[in-house]
This record gives C-alpha cells, sequence and structure tokens, in this order.
C-alpha cells in the first residue's frame, strides 16, 4: 500500500491533511486559487470570507472528495458543532427517551449528539465529562441521580465546559437542571394503591443515596400519613434492577401470604417485575388478586412483562428536549442565572393493580 501525505510548504503535513491519500486542506487552497487560512475560514468562520470565495472554496471541495478534520476544525474554531450526553444507564429505556427528546433538539439547533453510558459508575462518568471536555463540545448534559456522585461532581465543577444535569434537582447556584417531580409520583403510585382498597402497604427501594428513589419514598410515607395509614415496611436493597425487585419478592412472599401485606409500590419498573415474578413463582401469589404491585418509570419491564405493570410514567424524551434548551441558555448568556425545570408525572394503570 502506497501513503502519501500532503505537506505545507515548511515540510509539516498541513491541517486537515490525511495519511491515506485523500485530499487535504493545501489540495483545496490551490485548486480555489486561495491560501489555506481562507479555506480554514471558510470550514470555520464564513462571515470573514466573501462569497464568491465561499463559492470557489466549496467547489473545490466538492470537487476533491475532501472530508474535513472534525476534531482539527474544532479546535481552530475553539468549539465544536456538538453536544455531550452521559447517561447513567442505557439499559434503561427511560434514559433512551431522554437521550431522543435531546437528539431532537439538537437537531433543531443544527448540533450533534454525542452519547455516552456511564452503566451507574462515578469513575466513567467522571472520565467521559472529561471527554466531552477535550473535545470541546459546547457543553454536556449529565444524568445523574446519587448524591454522592453530585458532591464530587461539584467539587470538581466543570473542568472547562459549561453542564446542564439532568434526573436530578441540583443546586441552582452551581448548575441549571431538568428534573422529574419524584415525590409527587411516590404520592401518585401510594394513593392510587390505596384508592383500589389496599392498605397494607410496603414501599422496595434503594439505595438511598439515589435521589430519585429517596423522593419517591417520600412520597409514599406522606400519602399514607395523610390518609392516617402507617407503612408495614420499607425495604431498600441493594439496587434498583430485576434480580433486587425478585430477592425481595421471594423475601416478602410469606407475609403477603399471611395477609400483613396487600400492596407494593416498588421504586422503578425492574424492580417490581421482578417482585411480581418472585411472586408468581414461589408461591403463586396471584397479583392482582391477592397483591398489587405497582413500579416505575414506565419503562419496557412494565409493559412487556407476562402481568403488565402499573407504572408512573416519565416524559423522558421532554427532559432531554429542555436540557438542551437550558444549555443553550447557558451558552448564549453573557450573565447566566442558573434555572430548575420542573417535569411533571403521570399515572399509569395496567394489570398488575386491576381489581
Amino acid at each position: 500500500m502506497t501513503i502519501t501525505s500532503t505537506m505545507s510548504s515548511g515540510g509539516q503535513r498541513a491541517p486537515g491533511a490525511t495519511s491515506t491519500g485523500t485530499a487535504g486542506i493545501a489540495d483545496v487552497a490551490s485548486l480555489a486559487g486561495v491560501s489555506q487560512s481562507t479555506v480554514s475560514n471558510v470550514l470555520n468562520h464564513r462571515e470573514r470570507v466573501a462569497a464568491e470565495t465561499i463559492d470557489r472554496v466549496e467547489r473545490a471541495i466538492s470537487m476533491l472528495g475532501y472530508v474535513p478534520n472534525g476534531a482539527a476544525r474544532s479546535l481552530a474554531a475553539g468549539r465544536s458543532r456538538s453536544i455531550g450526553l452521559v447517561l447513567s444507564d442505557l439499559g434503561n429505556s427511560l434514559f433512551v427517551d431522554i437521550a431522543r427528546g435531546a437528539e431532537r433538539a439538537a437537531e433543531e439547533h443544527g448540533l450533534s449528539l454525542l452519547v455516552a453510558n456511564a452503566d451507574g459508575r462515578l469513575e466513567r462518568e467522571d472520565r467521559y465529562v472529561d471527554l466531552f471536555a477535550e473535545s470541546r463540545v459546547l457543553g454536556t448534559l449529565l444524568t445523574l441521580n446519587d448524591e454522592t456522585h453530585y458532591r464530587a461532581l461539584s467539587t470538581r465543577r466543570a473542568r472547562g465546559t459549561v453542564l446542564t444535569l439532568l434526573n436530578f434537582h441540583a443546586d441552582a447556584a452551581a448548575f441549571c437542571s431538568a428534573y422529574f417531580d419524584n415525590e409527587a409520583g411516590g404520592r401518585l403510585a401510594t394513593q392510587h394503591l390505596l384508592d383500589t382498597g389496599r392498605s397494607r402497604l410496603v414501599f422496595v427501594g434503594g439505595p438511598s443515596a439515589l435521589q430519585p428513589v429517596a423522593d419517591r419514598r417520600e412520597g409514599f410515607r406522606r400519602t399514607l400519613a395523610a390518609s392516617g395509614i402507617r407503612p408495614v415496611d420499607e425495604l431498600s436493597p441493594d439496587g434498583i434492577n430485576r434480580a433486587d425487585g425478585w430477592k425481595v419478592g421471594h423475601a416478602l412472599a410469606a407475609r403477603v401470604v399471611t395477609g400483613e401485606i396487600d400492596g407494593v409500590v416498588a421504586a422503578s419498573d425492574l424492580l417490581a417485575a421482578g417482585i411480581v415474578q418472585a411472586f408468581t413463582e414461589s408461591s403463586g401469589i396471584g397479583v392482582p388478586d391477592i397483591v398489587g404491585v405497582i413500579g416505575y418509570d414506565n419503562n419496557q419491564a412494565a409493559w412487556d412483562s407476562p402481568i403488565q405493570i402499573s407504572t408512573i410514567s416519565q416524559p423522558g424524551a421532554e427532559l432531554g428536549y429542555a436540557g438542551v434548551g437550558l444549555l443553550l441558555d447557558d451558552l448564549d448568556s453573557g450573565e447566566h442565572e442558573h434555572r430548575a425545570v420542573r417535569l411533571e408525572p403521570s399515572l399509569v394503570v395496567r394489570q398488575s393493580t386491576g381489581r
């Protein structure tokens, strides 16, 4: 294989040139009869170049099939035309919805969205935030739910890039944020079970460091207190996944059979799905005849379950869309005042709580 490179007059490879035989910026400049700096301005600062010159450079680019080096262009322009999005867990369809909403908003502003999955790990979250800052993105959207992550982020600040937090109610003095009213969602879920005639209720959700889970638990407590009812129990498994729910379900099964428990509010649909599975396979406990179970998030675990699960729906796409708006406002404002946007959840009734 023959490898050639386009060099500048000083013997160095010209900016944007490749080592694979494709056209470089020097070739475009030569064909268009302009300097390399003019080509760079056409790519990054068109307002500095006359329309006739832009036309000549664009024709040369088309004729040569020149593909600009995105990283080099970002450095030349100071910033890219991209927004970063670090998601907590792509396995949860809520975060997929958030990404779709953010992508729609980015496209409307002529921007690209770069997506990374932290998978709930603080070190990966930090690494992606740093990576996006090094890539000169306009700013980064970061989905959070863990107080520990937030404290670490507050300590390290924004590392040179504008940050907007999603799924987390942040201190407005530090960041813009868009979040769901999780306490209201906890109230909706609990009141629904009460409305179906159930009163011996358990809350399942943890760990307590997760802000959304803590808020949902608070909604559960407040609703029962307002009705003069004491919760039977509150359980905090290590996680909010199906396996965690399955373990909890088996632990609760005997208490359901004896009539101690007739309703479960789960902090996630995955927890709820695991609980329902454990109830039905361990003691043949009828859901919803003997016990009602409601989840949270309205993701695939709720609607694609043998017993479809009632849940609290969150407008994920709206959250992602609002986050981009907050980020762009932050970028455009000289003296920006951080804002927090709160979105309301809604109840979705399915088979797991029917009477």
